[in-house]
């Protein structure tokens, strides 16, 4: 990183570590503790641009040099633009975590994923490898990678540009997401995915019992190079929100363990499959996955508004997505109050030729309104274009804590 990089990291780290440390950033950290520990009054708002990024900070606006400065550079000025321009609920931080290792998606598993992009940002098309039943016979146990140097070098790199600034952490594993129909869906394609079910439903159950048994152990992987790191802290959940709470224990002798952390599950793939199907297919699998940890979320882009009786059975289950398609009122009188409805509102309207302030106003009250018997949260996501007109994320935000009071009154 030379000089110039230097200047210009500082710079932002500078401002990124005063904001972090007002009253106003320690406040949201208890607020989000409150809520996840269900001692909340309000619905917290969490915005991801995700894909609006690219509008919003195009790699072109980027002054440094260095690709490791450029990648810091990147994220400090994210989080100035939450704060300065999105002005939701989620705290800013000064803390950088690198760490030395993760839970891979599908990778270890001795098949390859092949996929045709798209031309440019959008979709992109799975080419199956696994052709026939006996390809299956192909999948190995997965290993988890651990890189313990390289974690040491970038934390080096920050520290030497800015560590008088930033908190640079060396961690280990702190994301615990499962995705077993994505896997299935990566070797196989997504059509193929729900002709199995179909045609040999026995076939794929047995993949999803083997794919369950190697997760579990790169969880037993990680916890026996001690690499389990507590996540209740602004780590982003896969369900849906930060992991700040009460709720967790901190009852390890030798560090963190499965119960002192978040975990999640999902299984969107089975969108339009049935509750019964889901039930015997997949959830079983998924349920023996989270069972040793001490606080899960279940869900992403599913609707599950007819599966949660399922659902429900998952220990220590805290959060329960809500997709845009879902029925918010039949939600939030089965969970009530004790558990997070972690509502997905429409993205879309944020990705039309015009940003409607009514409308999205009025959908959020109608929308909260049936959400109220529960205990929701709103957690835009999959915001993949706002048109280059990023200011539509703080109007966002202004429409939702409207709405809010609008519907509760405070």
């Amino acid at each position: 990183m030379n000089v110039k990089d230097k200047r210009i990291i500082r710079a932002l780290a500078a401002r990124v570590s005063e904001i972090s440390k007002s009253p106003a950033e320690a406040k949201k950290r208890e607020m989000w503790r409150n809520h996840t520990s269900l001692k909340g009054s309000l619905p917290p708002v969490f915005v991801s641009p995700e894909g609006s990024w690219a509008e919003i900070l195009p790699e072109e606006s980027l002054a440094c040099e260095d690709a490791f400065a450029r990648e810091i550079e990147l994220e400090l000025r994210k989080r100035l633009f939450r704060y300065d321009v999105i002005k939701d609920d989620t705290p800013i931080e000064n803390i950088f975590d690198f760490p030395v290792s993760m839970i891979p998606v599908n990778e270890h598993w001795g098949l390859p994923v092949v996929r045709v992009p798209a031309s440019g940002r959008g979709s992109w098309r799975h080419v199956p490898v696994v052709e026939d039943v006996e390809d299956w016979k192909k999948l190995k146990m997965p290993s988890l990678d651990i890189d313990e140097a390289g974690a040491k070098m970038k934390q080096q790199m920050l520290m030497d540009a800015a560590g008088d600034l930033l908190c640079a952490n060396i961690t280990g594993i702190k994301i615990f997401d499962f995705h077993i129909a994505h896997i299935y869906a990566d070797f196989r394609g997504l059509d193929n995915l729900l002709i199995d079910l179909a045609d040999d439903i026995d076939m794929v159950k047995d993949v999803f019992e083997f794919m369950g048994e190697g997760l579990m152990g790169l969880v037993k992987q990680a916890q026996s190079a001690h690499l389990i790191q507590r996540n209740d802290d602004h780590t982003y959940h896969y369900t849906g929100g930060l992991g700040y709470t009460y709720d967790l224990p901190d009852d390890s002798v030798n560090g963190a363990d499965t119960q002192n952390v978040w975990a999640a599950c999902e299984a969107q793939e089975f969108s339009c499959v049935s509750p019964r199907m889901f039930a015997e297919t997949i959830l079983p699998v998924e349920r023996k996955l989270l069972e040793p940890f001490g606080l899960n979320g279940y869900g992403c882009c599913d609707d599950l508004t007819e599966k949660l009786d399922s659902v429900l059975t998952i220990k220590n289950l805290r959060r329960v997505a809500a997709c845009p398609w879902a029925n918010l009122k039949k939600m939030a009188d089965r969970l009530k109050k004790d558990y997070i409805l972690t509502w997905k509102p429409n993205p879309a309207y944020l990705a039309g030729e015009i940003f409607d302030d009514n409308a999205v106003e009025d959908y959020l009250i109608q929308s909260l309104t049936d959400a109220k018997a529960g205990y929701p949260e709103i957690i835009l996501r999959d915001t993949h274009s706002v048109r280059n007109d990023p200011i539509r994320f703080q109007k966002f935000v202004t429409c939702a804590r409207s709405a809010i009071e609008k519907v509760y009154g405070q």
